[in-house]
């Protein structure tokens, strides 16, 4: 029997503890965030959030499954739309109207998942961006005016906190959003660990292969666009319930690049670089604009390209790095020696 790799210890903890220690610092810090920080500041990191889900969405069925997407900003507005409709028409309490959305994504991605089986490479990239062209001037069609409201839009209520909670309307969506955004990340998880994850992976990888191994390619691509659309369809009835404002310029084009760039910045194929996805999305374009208002623009471009040339990987990638060099330099094995070989590859950061 081939000798397994010793565990490598890490200034007393594996690899393994090191990670559930920083997880749940970052749940700890999160919970304790809307008590340390203003309500603005509080509205912010919400945001921040709602953009993690959509970055995760589209990380499912593009980092994960190889499918290449530029439309997930249309799921996000079909999302939005569905929240603020029946909010709006049919006074739905808003907690209801979030799993409403994601299954109307869900059936929305799933149809075009399985209409653009065939595609693939830069034909669906061509398919998904003609679809985040369409969706906004969709919305504006006159007879679809009196359920959309056209240019004018749909505005909404904030909803106070339940239950008499000494909580004011930020804080409470605060913890109403970070409490969905951890059930999909541990849904997320567990599907892209689990056996349908090892399919995807397989398509994206070696899809002749997957094939031949009995994978019904087709209905795993459809499945997968779905999944990542209900994904991004919930991020985007968050943001209507949060911002309480949907419009169809809300969702122009640059919202599918904005998703895509924070999947690419965060880390393709990583479960919690959606997180640094989001980070980046909501604060960059702001930093950018308080270095100049004359051409933010152009500094937000800079900043894209240093992230590209200095983190390759994405930020996540750089956390598995950087905690591969940490488990060579200072790992140790149980008998004392210092960690070699297949032991050095475990990472802090890896998903």
């Amino acid at each position: 029997m081939a000798n397994r790799p010793e565990t490598v210890v890490v200034f007393g903890l594996t690899p393994d503890a090191w990670k559930r220690a920083m997880v749940s610092t970052v749940l700890v810090v999160a919970v304790l965030l809307p008590f340390l920080v203003s309500d603005f500041r509080t509205f912010q990191f919400t945001l921040v959030m709602i953009w993690a889900i959509a970055v995760l969405g589209l990380n499912i069925v593009t980092g994960f499954s190889g499918q290449f997407s530029l439309g997930h900003g249309a799921f996000f507005a079909v999302g939005a739309y569905t929240a603020a409709i029946m909010m709006d028409h049919w006074e739905v309490p808003y907690y209801l109207c979030v799993p409403v959305a994601g299954l109307v994504a869900l059936t929305a991605g799933f149809a075009f998942g399985f209409a653009a089986g065939r595609l693939a490479g830069h034909y669906l990239a061509l398919a998904t961006f003609a679809l985040a062209v369409a969706v906004p001037q969709i919305l504006k069609y006159d007879p679809l005016e009196e359920w959309t409201g056209g240019v004018q839009g749909i505005p909404l209520l904030k909803p106070d906190a339940p239950f008499g909670l000494p909580l004011n309307p930020d804080e409470w969506l605060y913890y109403f959003v970070l409490f969905i955004t951890v059930v999909l990340f541990v849904c997320a998880g567990n599907l892209l660990r689990g056996r349908t994850g090892r399919a995807m992976m397989a398509i994206r990888d070696q899809p002749i292969a997957a094939k031949t191994m009995g994978v019904n390619v087709s209905l795993y691509k459809a499945l997968t666009f779905g999944v990542s659309a209900m994904y991004t369809g919930i991020g985007g009835a968050l943001y209507a319930i949060v911002i309480q404002f949907v419009s169809p310029d809300s969702f122009f084009l640059f919202v599918s690049i904005f998703i895509f760039v924070g999947m690419v910045v965060g880390g393709m194929a990583s479960i919690y670089g959606a997180i640094y996805g989001g980070l980046f999305i909501l604060f960059v374009p702001n930093i950018a604009e308080e270095i100049t208002k004359a051409a933010p623009g152009a500094i937000f471009g800079v900043i894209m390209i240093a992230f590209a040339y200095l983190v390759p990987f994405g930020v996540a990638g750089f956390a598995r790095i950087a905690g591969a060099r940490i488990v060579r330099k200072w790992g140790v094995a149980p008998n004392g020696r210092a960690s070699l070989g297949a032991e050095s590859k475990q990472t802090l950061g890896g998903e």
